[in-house]
């Protein structure tokens, strides 16, 4: 057991297993034989530049892409083997964190958070849906904005309820893209350091995808960088970037990080 964040990650039990993923769009190879782990409680980001295949491992871990080869487990189940139900049961313990927040705009902030629970656990009582929507409201400290409507709140907090709409249901994974996409430096470091109280408060596993260095360093247990469709590179944010590999040092130019 390691402990970061305050944290107990648990290195012996693999929440995520890809094993040889290959996926091709036509004559775009944009994954080649990946190898990837996500270990119990751990924060693990995937890093990388725009268009290298980072969103696609996404949808292949939630089923929603097949891969051409390999395999993929998740909670111990194998993806690729699932039937619908199974797998739609299966999603139900996996949270998605998106871009653009996937708010309802013609909903108030409550409404947002009640939806997917009263679609999903149908038999909670008033008293006990209140008591959740509060909780996540409080998890990412915006309890006051619970009758705000999304055009009401900043970009910022926006986020916030997305990510507090996924928490609702209460998932064992949470799968966050570009969490600090379209964000001023500030509101990046909040969010940044929401995930990271995400993962402590709601014990749980995280998959962070992204090309934000800052997002890479403050939230990561670990980081994989995804180059030329591999995993080149794993380890610690320094460990990633103590190399001469020009492609790392490019990356890292770019994002100039002091």
């Amino acid at each position: 057991m390691e402990k970061k964040h305050g944290l107990d990650i648990d290195y012996n039990d693999i929440v995520i297993d890809v094993k040889g993923v290959s996926k091709s769009f036509g004559d775009l190879h944009v994954l080649r034989d990946v190898d990837l782990k996500l270990f119990n409680r751990e924060n693990l980001v995937v890093l990388g530049r725009s268009g290298t295949g980072k969103s696609v491992l996404i949808k292949l871990i939630s089923g929603l892409l097949t891969p051409d080869s390999g395999s993929i487990h998740v909670l111990g189940e194998s993806v690729t083997e699932l039937k619908v139900k199974e797998l739609q049961k299966l999603r139900l313990k996996i949270g998605f964190s998106f871009q653009n927040s996937a708010l309802y705009d013609s909903m108030t902030v409550r409404e947002n958070l009640e939806f997917p629970l009263v679609r999903n656990k149908r038999n909670l009582t008033r008293a006990e849906i209140d008591a959740e929507v509060e909780d996540v409201l409080e998890g990412v400290g915006l309890s006051q904005a619970i009758n705000q409507m999304p055009s009401e709140l900043s970009g910022g907090q926006r986020k916030r309820i997305g990510i507090a709409r996924t928490l609702i249901l209460r998932p064992d994974i949470m799968m966050y893209d570009e969490p600090t996409a379209g964000l001023d430096p500030i509101t990046c470091l909040d969010i940044n350091n929401l995930i990271n109280e995400v993962q402590v408060r709601y014990k749980t596993s995280s998959i962070i995808i992204t090309h934000d260095l800052a997002c890479a360093k403050t939230v990561g247990d670990r980081i994989v960088m995804l180059l030329d469709g591999k995993f080149e590179r794993q380890g610690t944010f320094n460990e990633i970037f103590e190399t001469e590999d020009k492609r790392v040092k490019a990356f890292y130019d770019y994002n100039f990080i002091v």
